[in-house]
């Protein structure tokens, strides 16, 4: 595998603005299991204002985080928001009241999820809202998108989005969607371990698409995960942190979304942007996956 010696660059044209690479998702910063309010709020109120005051500028969020409670936190902390903060959201589910993940891409639930996104965060228009598809909850799975992103078209030409993403799609569905509107993100698993959309990202890359990771640590096995510790014991650094640098390495189109409800681990995952991995240390983690072909 090779990589771009421009790959470590801070920051990348997203949505018509430059944002910084590192980011900060909002999802944990709702209750157990992504369910009700948090245990600290004034906690959670702080770590949102240090990560703007430390130069974050792309938050992901989504109203379904609790539901409603980590947009309701957004705008508690931020509100008015800073004119080069972009705010990406997802619509596409539901909570039940048992906190299960439930489709809910109708055009109703989409327009009702979107006019939600917007009170939630005091907002008349949304940024970004990426479009997530529910036909498996654990992953991607094949079906057609058309009738799901129709209406979320139409939500923006009438101005209630401006840009719109996908989120947990298959190559055959973000090609279906680009052939609609402008796709300006995709977000989708994708870390050291789990490496199926290595090339899916270098096309996005190539088409100035942004490709959003989640999961930056998720599906490792104890062998994958020894070989990474190895790795951060090497550079004094964390594992988290190696894992984040690895991804800012692997494309220039990688935006990283990392999430803590803890002041001083948002700190520790923002310092992963000034980590720059050698190429010896590069070759070591890229095998991490088993020799992942792209």
């Amino acid at each position: 595998m090779t990589h771009s010696k421009t790959t470590h660059a801070a920051s990348f044209t997203f949505a018509g603005r430059r944002v910084n690479r590192l980011g900060y998702g909002a999802m944990q910063l709702a209750g157990p299991g992504v369910f009700g309010p948090p245990k600290d709020t004034q906690a959670a109120l702080a770590v949102l204002r240090e990560a703007v005051a430390s130069g974050v500028n792309h938050i992901d969020t989504s109203d379904f985080y609790g539901p409603h409670i980590t947009n309701q936190l957004i705008r508690e902390a931020l509100h008015p928001y800073r004119d080069d903060l972009t705010i990406v959201t997802k619509i596409g589910a539901r909570r039940g009241a048992d906190a299960s993940w439930q489709p809910a891409f109708s055009a109703e639930d989409l327009q009702a999820a979107v006019h939600d996104n917007l009170r939630n965060l005091g907002l008349d228009v949304l940024d970004v809202v990426n479009l997530r598809i529910m036909f498996d909850v654990h992953g991607p799975a094949e079906g057609s998108i058309e009738a799901p992103l129709t209406a979320l078209a139409e939500l923006q030409r009438r101005g209630l989005v401006r840009h719109i993403g996908l989120s947990n799609v298959t190559p055959k569905q973000i090609a279906q969607g680009r052939s609609m509107v402008e796709i300006v993100c995709v977000q989708n698993q994708y870390n050291l371990a789990h490496r199926g959309d290595d090339r899916l990202i270098d096309e996005l890359d190539a088409a100035g698409i942004a490709y959003v990771p989640f999961f930056p640590l998720g599906g490792f096995t104890p062998l994958q995960s020894t070989a990474l510790s190895d790795v951060a014991k090497a550079l004094g650094a964390t594992p988290m942190q190696v894992a984040l640098a690895w991804l800012l390495q692997r494309a220039p189109n990688i935006l990283l979304i990392p999430g803590t409800s803890s002041v001083a681990h948002l700190r520790e995952n923002l310092a992963a942007a000034e980590l720059v991995l050698p190429q010896a240390l590069m070759a070591v983690l890229d095998g991490i996956a088993g020799g992942a072909a792209r």
